[in-house]
């Protein structure tokens, strides 16, 4: 099964790297990966799958599947660690 995440983009470090917001964490991604027309703007939700930002959504959107995606974890049991979109760090 593949998995999409949404990411908020929050600061290009350079022309290459942007820190997202990833549930309750934060990560790096490659502006190179980006399979987008255009350079998402700050604030906006992107859609990362395999290291690939592959589409924007809107924020409320990229809400609803993060909150599908917490109360899976929850449901399971399981409290994934490291740097996921399932990261539930207290």
């Amino acid at each position: 099964m593949c998995l999409a995440t949404p990411c908020k983009v929050v600061e290009y470090i350079d022309e290459d790297i942007a820190r997202v917001q990833v549930g309750d964490s934060e990560t790096f991604i490659k502006c190179a990966c980006m399979l987008l027309p255009e350079k998402p703007e700050l604030g906006q939700y992107v859609l990362v799958h395999a290291g690939f930002a592959i589409n924007v959504v809107e924020e409320e959107e990229a809400r609803k599947t993060l909150d599908l995606l917490r109360e899976m974890s929850e449901l399971t049991g399981v409290k994934p660690v490291g740097n996921t979109a399932f990261d539930l760090s207290e």
